[in-house]
């Protein structure tokens, strides 16, 4: 099958669960989640997959649960303050090398009732990533090179995330150029579009890639920034 869209009803489905956050709710609409969510992900998966294999032919694009796709049923165990059970937001990621979907350079986007978003890099750095982060920036000529990197991505219109650190790291000092950099706990760009997009699958596909596209060398230095990072057994699962 190909991907034809998603349907009108899925953002109505994903604010009805908002209205109707328990399991037992679920349970009983669970072949609407297949239905409007889970199977037209898969689908969009593939063809995107394909697309973004033109960018970056390693690129991951695997149309499973805690591959590509993300569980629906949030962990309520871990720190944070939304407990709500279900995901009333979709995620989908297309990631590149061995490590942690999360903690490699990646194509990213969620969709929820109020907002499409777009995004490329790595969103928040576990500490082999900060380090191998900052060991990359720590060579002058690739810091500026990244640093005109990002200057042409906002300059299209996109978004850099916020710098997470005030005071410098080690290395790092107010009179180097480009210094700013040492000071995000991730590094990606991102775009909000309208949730309505997903309901049209070539304007999707296109609209995308195009942003991606866009993004690309950021994703490129991400992936080189990932290459040096001092694996462990942890690291190295999805």
């Amino acid at each position: 099958m190909e991907f034809e869209g998603f349907s009108k009803k899925t953002l109505p489905f994903l604010q009805s669960i908002r209205e109707n956050n328990n399991k037992e709710w679920f349970e009983l609409h669970k072949k609407e989640y297949e239905a409007l969510i889970l199977n037209p992900s898969r689908l969009f998966v593939v063809e995107m997959g394909e697309h973004l294999q033109a960018l970056e032919p390693t690129i991951q694009a695997i149309p499973k649960t805690n591959h590509s796709l993300f569980r629906i049923y949030r962990d309520t165990r871990r720190m944070g303050l939304n407990k709500e059970p279900i995901k009333s937001r979709i995620g989908i990621i297309f990631w590149q090398g061995k490590r942690k979907r999360l903690q490699s350079s990646c194509f990213y986007l969620h969709f929820s009732p109020d907002e499409l978003v777009v995004a490329a890099g790595v969103r928040w750095f576990e500490k082999p990533m900060l380090d191998a982060f900052r060991d990359y920036i720590g060579d002058e000529d690739k810091r500026i090179a990244l640093n005109e990197i990002l200057k042409n991505i906002t300059a299209q219109g996109y978004t850099l995330l916020e710098k997470g650190y005030k005071r410098y790291p080690k290395g790092f000092t107010t009179h180097m150029p480009a210094a700013e950099l040492s000071l995000y706990k991730g590094m990606a760009a991102y775009k909000i579009l309208p949730p309505i997009l997903i309901e049209n699958a070539q304007e999707l596909i296109d609209t995308l890639y195009k942003i991606y596209e866009d993004m690309s060398p950021l994703q490129k230095v991400m992936y080189a920034v990932s290459l040096r990072v001092k694996e462990s057994p942890s690291a190295l699962k999805s």
